[in-house]
């Protein structure tokens, strides 16, 4: 009889309209809010999503099942998350060529509100090597362009745990141009305001500094609200013991939501989940906005909810009852958004650079803007040949970086410390490699445009188009200007000229230390070999 009745009720779902009605999250101060009904939200989430590695800086390509375009596990796992009042999921990639409504819509019928990430596997800001590109932009743009339409997609992950030491906090300057580019992206489509934040891990050294680092600043570029990952509270803990009182107090004057985006340490196990009353009690509730249980589906890291048979059948672990009896207990206290006035509307203090923090406040990384690339592409006389494959690209970076201290380089350089970038660091490798190429041909005009057979001549564009000359002309020559306007039209797709509009997507383009002692020492009797390659 209960598998009956979930039947009936996933059916009943799925007959709904396909404009579900939901009432969209709001956000006013460091609180989420209905907005028509102005009743304070707090996340009582599940992170659902099978064999996705929740580490959004892996540069592997990988297939993956789009939860949201399952209709079928959808319909029989919404029922399920109802037993556990979850009212919100956390989903880490999407495809976005596929169709979501009827998943959504189910959701939304259920009151579920969906956060989620922009990144896939090999399509993600790299911790190693790091760079805000157009082929990105791309991606994140088309995530948000599918969401986007629906009232109870509640927010968007930029990033998850991508600096997770300090040996690679410079990682975080292309994070944050990722939340900016995608605010102003949402804002410039007329989407209805939806927040940008950032999924941070729970690392002692850089916690406070990376939460520091995404809320400084200009307003249009910072975070709309901060998720933490965090394991401290295992098996019969406290609220003192698991450290959780230390982190609210370190948030209690935040400027924006914070929320757990992931928790539930798994030893022992089976969970016993008593962080949950703590979580949803007075001692937490003025600061933290809920959070998001990982995960739904067991897998081999054993973090399970349930499991799913090679029937499909699902099978309720331990944990999911223990879940199920610590949520039922909770009733968080709440403020009406029209009796709210927020104090806290500070912005924090950008971190100095030091031994434990490497990215500079301002400025950020450029603007990734796919219009400049192609006006840069339509106006070089020496390109990369076609036939040059790009696992071979590395080699042209350092040996064309190599030469003259790295002033061919200048104009794609990223370096997150100085806050120093080139105007077309933001291009795809193949264009970056084109502009470098480009650069050492005109100060050696006599067979400079040669490399080996690896690069080739072109008739550059004699009268460019109007809006070329602008953008042009705002990054220089040398490229090391600022080009300050902003994409125009849907997307980052790729410029003309360019291999194929994904070149280079799970390509990592050196990171250039232009005018850094590095450089010089490394490019130091590299020069000869042209075989310089110069990474952080």
């Amino acid at each position: 009889m209960k598998g009956i009745a979930i039947a009936a009720a996933a059916t009943a779902l799925f007959a709904s309209s396909a404009s579900a009605a939901i009432d969209p999250i709001v956000i006013k101060g460091s609180k989420f809010f209905y907005k028509t009904n102005g009743t304070q939200f707090y996340m009582k989430g599940v992170a659902y999503q099978q064999g996705v590695n929740t580490n959004s800086s892996q540069t592997e390509t990988l297939d993956y099942t789009d939860p949201l375009a399952d209709t079928a596990s959808c319909k029989r796992d919404i029922p399920i998350l109802q037993q556990l009042n979850t009212n919100t999921i956390r989903v880490y990639a999407l495809d976005p060529t596929k169709n979501h409504d009827t998943c959504m819509n189910a959701l939304a019928d259920a009151g579920i509100y969906v956060i989620a990430d922009l990144s896939q596997p090999g399509e993600s800001i790299n911790r190693d090597d790091s760079s805000w590109t157009t082929t990105l932009y791309s991606r994140y743009t088309s995530v948000v362009d599918v969401m986007a339409k629906y009232d109870n997609t509640l927010g968007f992950f930029a990033g998850n745990e991508v600096s997770n030491a300090p040996n690679n906090t410079n990682a975080s300057a292309f994070v944050k141009a990722a939340v900016r580019d995608m605010k102003a992206y949402i804002k410039s489509k007329n989407y209805r305001t939806i927040g940008v934040g950032y999924a941070t891990n729970d690392d002692a050294s850089i916690r406070e500094n990376l939460a520091d680092y995404f809320d400084c600043g200009n307003r249009e570029d910072a975070i709309d609200f901060w998720g933490y990952n965090i394991y401290s509270w295992c098996g019969d803990s406290s609220f003192t013991k698991s450290g959780f009182d230390v982190r609210t107090k370190e948030f209690a004057n935040f400027d924006v939501p914070v929320f757990f985006a992931e928790y539930g340490c798994n030893t022992p196990r089976p969970r016993k989940f008593t962080e949950v009353g703590a979580l949803y009690g007075s001692q937490m509730t003025g600061v933290w906005s809920g959070g998001i249980v990982y995960m739904y589906f067991e897998e081999a890291n054993e973090f399970g909810l349930v499991s799913i048979g090679s029937d499909s059948k699902v099978t309720k672990l331990p944990d999911f009852t223990a879940l199920s009896s610590q949520i039922a207990k909770v009733t968080p206290s709440a403020v009406k958004m029209a009796d709210y006035n927020p104090t806290n509307t500070a912005a924090a203090s950008c971190p100095a650079i030091n031994s434990e923090w490497a990215a500079k406040g301002t400025p950020l990384p450029p603007v990734a803007n796919a219009r400049a690339c192609a006006c840069m592409m339509d106006s070089l006389s020496c390109v990369v040949a076609n036939s040059v494959d790009e696992k071979n690209y590395g080699d042209l970076f350092g040996t064309v970086c190599g030469y003259s201290s790295g002033k061919f380089c200048a104009g794609i350089q990223k370096n997150a410390t100085t806050g120093a970038y080139g105007a077309y660091g933001m291009c795809n490798s193949t264009e970056q490699l084109a502009f470098a190429l480009n650069q050492y041909a005109l100060a050696n005009p006599n067979g400079g445009c040669d490399f080996k057979g690896s690069a080739v001549t072109k008739q550059a564009v004699k009268t460019a188009a109007s809006d070329c000359k602008a953008l042009m002309s705002q990054a220089g020559s040398a490229g090391t200007g600022t080009v300050t306007a902003g994409p125009t039209g849907s997307g980052g797709a790729a410029a003309s000229g360019t291999k194929s509009p994904g070149a280079g997507a799970a390509l990592t383009v050196p990171t250039f230390e232009t005018g850094l002692l590095q450089l010089g020492v490394y490019v130091f009797g590299a020069t000869l070999s042209g075989m310089a390659m110069i990474l952080l």
